[in-house]
């Protein structure tokens, strides 16, 4: 044997050990904490058959628990909830916490559905109590909302905070960037949070530095990508989308601020629901805000948590709301068991809009369960989606449902975007979370239960005239569909963890 080819055998070895090494890196991290069963054999699967590729794409995407170097979101919250804490047991309490005294609900009817998911959603989520006095309105369509908004943010005197996954490097990011760059001159406090992957566009060509260079205003980017921080994971990403105008007026849903809400000239707008929201649950947005922006930035807690932030809330409606919010935090899913408990309680309808349809196994079976104890599930999904490999797994799970009784509607185009669950009439949860494994269980989510049939009955309507342009997908028709569609639903829910 030659020198060259004893080199290139030194090298496959060595290239063999490393890849090997690799693998059971990559193994013994999945093997070290509890996650679904699909997901680690795809891990390993892809670290196994793609060296160098695998182990780096299971670093980037595959770490979907808060690792315990480099993730300190939720120290952050702990320590901002202390401030929270202190500041509540001083003398003069923060207004804040005076109208979430105020703005709690008597209790519900023992013997209620509204009871027993209260209840629940004491345990999994006591950080925000029940509030009362709340005024809630639809807004169906991206272009309203986003007219909306800005005609709040023109009516700002003290603070204006923006929450968006994707500010868009366009004619609507630009509008609202100059909206706010002109109340801030005025002397509003402007504070903008972004996510550095969904709003990348306008992040990479450096649009946000030129708006942070106007007095008042600050724009900061969400990210838990930082490699010299030793931060890999680009999977974890904020999706709240949340504005609060002087801790008064708050909107969510989910609508982001980008222009394909506008239609365009070689497309239509994309349809969308978001919620304008008055009250005392406007102060639990404005937390949720702080608490995200604490972590990000440099300010001091006790700067955040002042008076000017949290006014007295009045009562402005009659409709009771509880926030749920959502965090990639394995040993707590506040948003799936809420999910779950909606579904187990339901006793007539259940009415559910989603983008995306990818649902873990808990919930495809409580869905399932609901469809075959008799409950009329009806879920309206977009008939042509702006994301095919998601769409294509969602499929996946089409005959399973479909066979149990659950009734699916693919809405026509335009694209819908939107995001509403109405149980019996009586109870709503809105917000930012698609039904998808990144919602679900990847992403930092802002939503919303309502407890108000009249609230209810309208988000119904607004669902309704939705179903109504939509078409019923029958077990027979899906049934014959091509063979290979087949194949390519099963491959994309295989990589449904990662997508």
């Amino acid at each position: 044997m030659n020198l060259a080819n004893l080199e290139n055998v030194q090298s496959l070895e060595l290239g063999t050990l490393l890849h090997v090494f690799a693998f059971l890196m990559v193994a013994a991290h999945c093997l070290r904490l509890p996650r679904e069963p699909r997901s680690t054999l795809l891990w390993l699967f892809v670290t196994g058959f793609f060296p160098i590729i695998g182990p780096l794409t299971y670093l980037a995407f595959g770490i979907n628990h808060v690792p315990r170097r480099g993730w300190h979101k939720l120290r952050s919250d702990v320590r901002f909830g202390s401030t929270r804490f202190q500041t509540e047991q001083e003398e003069q309490p923060l207004a804040y916490w005076r109208a979430l005294r105020a703005g709690c609900c008597p209790p519900l009817a023992a013997d209620s559905a509204e009871a027993t998911i209260n209840t629940i959603l004491d345990r999994v989520g006591h950080d925000h109590p029940l509030l009362g006095g709340n005024a809630v309105e639809v807004i169906a369509g991206g272009g309203l909302a986003l007219e909306a908004m800005f005609k709040a943010i023109a009516t700002a005197r003290h603070h204006i905070h923006v929450q968006s996954y994707i500010i868009g490097r366009d004619a609507v990011g630009h509008a609202l960037l100059d909206r706010l760059a002109d109340r801030a001159r005025a002397g509003v406090q402007v504070r903008v949070l972004f996510d550095e992957y969904g709003s990348r566009a306008a992040y990479l060509t450096g649009l946000f530095r030129r708006y942070n260079r106007v007095p008042n205003m600050r724009c900061v980017g969400f990210t838990q990508a930082n490699p010299i921080k030793r931060q890999f994971q680009i999977n974890l990403r904020n999706h709240r989308k949340n504005l609060i105008i002087d801790g008064r007026v708050g909107f969510t849903g989910g609508v982001n601020f980008h222009d394909v809400y506008l239609p365009g000239a070689r497309r239509e707008a994309i349809h969308d629901y978001h919620f304008r929201i008055c009250g005392p649950a406007v102060l639990e947005l404005q937390y949720t805000f702080l608490r995200d922006w604490f972590y990000m930035c440099d300010e001091d807690a006790h700067e955040l948590l002042v008076p000017g932030h949290f006014p007295q809330a009045d009562a402005a409606g009659n409709t009771p709301l509880r926030l749920i919010n959502a965090s990639p935090n394995a040993s707590e899913q506040p948003l799936v068991d809420a999910l779950f408990t909606l579904l187990g309680t339901a006793r007539h309808q259940v009415l559910v809009a989603t983008p995306y349809l990818v649902l873990p196994e808990e919930l495809r079976r409580a869905f399932r369960a609901a469809a075959l104890r008799g409950v009329a599930v009806q879920v309206l999904l977009p008939a042509l989606n702006n994301h095919p490999a998601v769409d294509w797994a969602a499929r996946a799970s089409y005959d399973e449902l479909l066979l149990s009784g659950v009734r699916l509607f693919l809405r026509r185009p335009p694209f819908i975007h939107a995001k509403a669950l109405v149980v019996d009439d009586r109870i709503a949860l809105i917000g930012s979370a698609n039904l998808d494994a990144r919602s679900l269980r990847l992403s930092y989510e802002t939503n919303l239960v309502a407890f108000d049939p009249e609230f209810a009955a309208r988000l119904k309507q607004t669902l309704l005239d939705d179903f109504a342009r939509a078409d019923e997908i029958t077990l027979a028709a899906w049934r014959s569909r091509p063979r290979y569609a087949h194949y390519l639903e099963n491959f994309f829910n295989l990589m449904s963890p990662t997508l």
